[in-house]
């Protein structure tokens, strides 16, 4: 266990560096590409004598130095669980949870899907808020699934179904935009999509191979490293696929 634990507290110190080095690469490589968050509030039209929505832009958010936040906020994570906060890491995972990684992700994935979900044409604030929440909540629940399962003789899977029910909406609002618009998306929006949209639910087969105990599963921490590992390969494949699509010079 103890070489295990070591070799993990490696393993996250170079995933803190490959996350950091790529939010680097992600500000001094990426153009000025930008997309508006807007916001549709009523005035009172005295032609007409109506409320009407008035759209405004409230702020251009650069998707290059957004992408780079939820790289630098996964590098920041794992730097802290393999130092200052590795005895508290490697005690909950000896309980079989692991608090830092519900934290992480309920922001650094919560921003990955508001990145993609404005890359189809979702920019209202209040969508955009909705979405960031929904997908945090998705990942809470998934936290709550390891710590109501510390007290339970068998798995309770009502945690793990309610996050299915809020991780869903979000990826269900992209869709509709996606395959709703009147002009096709360019192509790297499409396998933006379905490659980001699978590498979530990995996540998902993940948990349920842990809880299942399926051959390597039965340890824990093996379930660890393969949460680590999908998420580099999550947030790289975002952060690249989107580079190569709208943010090269």
């Amino acid at each position: 266990m103890g070489k295990k634990l070591q070799g993990l507290k490696k393993f996250n110190l170079l995933m803190a560096f490959l996350h950091f080095g790529q939010g680097v690469a992600m500000l001094f490589l990426s153009s000025n590409f930008s997309l508006p968050v807007n916001a549709s509030f009523l005035s009172f039209d005295f032609l007409t004598q109506k409320l009407v929505p008035e759209n405004s832009v409230l702020y251009d958010l650069r998707i290059g130095p957004a992408i780079a936040v939820f790289l630098f906020i996964s590098a920041l994570a794992h730097l802290l669980v393999s130092t200052v906060l590795n005895k508290w890491y490697n005690e909950n995972l000896a309980k079989g949870i692991n608090y830092a990684r519900w934290i992480e992700y309920s922001f650094s994935s919560s921003i990955m899907i508001v990145i993609i979900a404005m890359l189809v044409g979702v920019y209202d604030i209040a969508a955009l808020i909705l979405i960031f929440t929904l997908n945090a909540m998705m990942i809470l629940f998934g936290w709550m699934m390891e710590l109501h399962n510390q007290t339970t003789s068998k798995t309770n899977w009502t945690s793990f179904y309610f996050g299915c029910i809020a991780g869903i909406v979000p990826w269900i609002v992209i869709a509709i935009y996606l395959f709703g618009a009147h002009d096709k998306a360019p192509n790297f929006v499409y396998w933006l999509y379905f490659s980001i949209f699978l590498f979530f639910n990995c996540f998902a087969i993940n948990q349920i191979l842990q809880y299942k105990k399926v051959g390597k599963w039965a340890n824990y921490l093996y379930g660890e490293r393969d949460y680590i590992i999908l998420s580099l390969v999550a947030k790289s494949l975002l952060a690249w696929q989107v580079f190569g699509g709208t943010l090269r010079p």
